[in-house]
């Protein structure tokens, strides 16, 4: 039986988890530093996601079979170069290939050099140089940060007053860190997310999501990492799925391999359906984060077999998804994505607290709750009880015949948790339903 260590620590490391638990080839499963969620399904080590040496030693001492990286932090900082330095086997992108995601500069450079559909834009250092091509343009206009931004680094000004503020903030304040700013025409159209198990050349395509990024619910308030998803996404047709395949997923990753850092993990494409038709919005090197928690709950394979098909580069399995589909809600923090406090208690019902026992295996034989499953984003553990630690603390999922029914259950496990400072949208998934 093999042995795992998942790096990370949200709701997208626990839903790799449960995928991994659903393997019949996994015997144990670690997770670093993982949540109080997942310890329901791993032994959770603690050790920082961006601690590259203590993990690289931890792996080495307990004969881990594979290694598989969820956050962006721990590939930016180097860790799959390290594992695979030491003759460790490992799912993820080289430091070099994270750059599609570490820098934003990087990502539109790539794509105007090798023509993948995607907004016109400029990059700035200079705050006065920003702002006099932002007060000749249009709004409302995207302003990037280039480094990484845990999901918040990505503003759209309506005014030029907001996008001055914004500039400051980016440029001359310096809140993300030191760094450039992308300023981008903003696109139209319903978006969606497009991610591909990637070995080099090869490009596997997973199941489609949409998640919904504004905070609060018609889409309003400030980009979050994320406030629910749902799979699959019956706006985008299958005309739009083989576009962006054959001309953005596939080209991205001849580009990388044509650049010398070839691709290997998961790529994910946030994708616009514009009039134009399908252009890319960003690159994340790794699972979306809510998107994994409703992308995998749906795969019929055993993740193990594909994770060590990439890590090993040899020829990948057919890939199955199950045709029951899924929907998702994020409970998070009042104040999220600014400040909030933790430490509030989370009362749930049995019932509900059962969803987070493994769902079913990969012979797709269901256990009791498989109509919900719960993925712990940032949530501790004390006495048996369940509190808040995080901004986004918990991903409620549904299960159904079709994306109303889904909705449904999510929803009603999510009105039956009580926690006294938790914020959700009632509206995941409006464009469909």
């Amino acid at each position: 039986m093999k042995k795992v260590l998942v790096i990370g620590s949200g709701g997208r490391e626990h839903a790799i988890v449960d995928a991994l638990s659903r393997s019949p080839q996994v015997g144990k499963i670690y997770c670093a530093p993982g949540n109080a969620g997942i310890a329901a399904q791993a032994e959770c080590v603690p050790l920082k996601d961006t601690d590259v040496e203590g993990l690289k030693a931890f792996a080495l001492e307990n004969g881990i079979d594979l290694a598989v990286v969820g956050p962006e932090v721990a590939l930016a900082a180097g860790v799959v170069d390290a594992f695979k330095a030491a003759g460790l086997r490992i799912f993820g992108p080289s430091k070099a290939a994270a750059t599609i995601e570490a820098s934003k500069d990087f990502a539109k450079q790539l794509m105007a050099k090798y023509d993948i559909p995607t907004a016109s834009f400029e990059t700035f250092e200079d705050y006065d140089a920003a702002l006099e091509y932002v007060k000749k343009g249009s709004f409302p206009v995207v302003l990037k940060y280039d480094g990484l931004a845990a999901g918040k680094g990505v503003v759209i000004p309506e005014t030029f007053e907001e996008a001055e503020e914004t500039l400051r903030d980016m440029l001359l304040d310096d809140k993300f860190g030191k760094g450039k700013v992308v300023v981008e025409e903003f696109l139209t159209g319903p978006e969606f997310s497009f991610m591909c198990f990637v070995d080099g050349l090869d490009v596997y395509p997973m199941t489609l999501s949409q998640d919904h990024k504004r905070a609060y619910e018609g889409d309003k308030g400030p980009n979050t990492g994320g406030m629910g998803a749902y799979s699959p996404v019956p706006i985008i047709t299958d005309e739009d799925l083989e576009f962006s395949l054959e001309k953005v997923m596939k080209p991205t990753a001849a580009a990388m391999v044509a650049e010398g850092c070839p691709f290997t993990g998961v790529l994910y494409g946030g994708l616009m359906k514009t009039p134009q038709g399908p252009k890319v919005i960003e690159f994340n090197c790794r699972f979306g984060d809510p998107e994994t928690e409703v992308v995998l709950p749906r795969l019929a394979s055993d993740i193990y077999d594909i994770f060590s098909a990439v890590a090993d580069h040899t020829p990948m399995p057919e890939i199955e998804w199950k045709k029951e589909v899924t929907m998702g809600f994020v409970m998070a923090s009042k104040g999220y994505p600014g400040s909030y406090d933790k430490g509030y208690e989370i009362v749930m019902p049995e019932e509900i607290a059962a969803c987070m026992s493994p769902r079913n295996d990969v012979s797709g034989h269901p256990e009791e709750h498989s109509d919900v499953r719960i993925y712990h984003m940032g949530t501790s553990c004390k006495d048996g009880k369940y509190y808040t630690a995080g901004g986004r603390v918990l991903m409620v999922v549904g299960f159904g015949a079709d994306l109303q029914e889904a909705h449904d259950k999510a929803l009603a496990a999510v009105e039956s948790i009580e926690c006294e400072n938790l914020f959700y949208r009632r509206d995941i998934g409006w464009r469909v339903l």
